[in-house]
């Protein structure tokens, strides 16, 4: 699976898509995307980085949606509970998910130059941490896993400069 977020792709396509995923999902799920929840995702979806919750509420003020910070953190709350977006631990901040509708086990690899954020797709039972987890006779349920680096772009930049 490659690496959604570092790659080039059509990104008007990429948001579009994702928003009526997304839309779809609620509909099917009686869930409400209000106008403040939708706009987040939006905003989420605008680039490939990680946004926190202050910076995401900016964006809404902006729009005079809101200016308390329970407006983000709630439409926030809503998004990963939905599966639209996911928590990036090691920022404490937000990205979209690039795996709408789906099941699964994401990484994501960070990097720590410019905060472009990609998700690729893991299997939690499969290699060291699986094997490490079996031997122990432990069920892995979930799990967090965030690489620090330089993104493609940013190791290009390093090497011209």
């Amino acid at each position: 699976m490659s690496a959604l977020g570092f790659e080039a792709h059509d990104h008007a396509r990429c948001v579009s898509g994702t928003l009526a995923q997304a839309e779809a999902y609620c509909a099917e799920n009686k869930l409400k995307l209000t106008p403040i929840r939708r706009r987040a995702l939006e905003l989420l979806l605008a680039e490939h980085r990680a946004l926190g919750a202050y910076d995401l509420l900016a964006l809404l003020a902006k729009d005079g949606l809101g200016t308390a910070p329970p407006v983000a953190y709630r439409a926030l709350d809503f998004l990963t509970s939905a599966g639209f977006a996911h928590k990036i631990e090691g920022l404490n901040a937000y990205i979209a998910c690039a795996h709408t509708g789906g099941d699964h086990a994401p990484a994501f690899l960070v990097c720590t130059e410019c905060k472009s954020v990609a998700e690729v797709g893991t299997e939690m039972s499969q290699g060291r941490l699986g094997e490490a987890a079996r031997s122990a006779g432990f069920a892995i349920k979930h799990t967090v896993i965030e690489a620090l680096g330089l993104c493609p772009r940013c190791q290009s930049d390093a090497t011209c400069a």
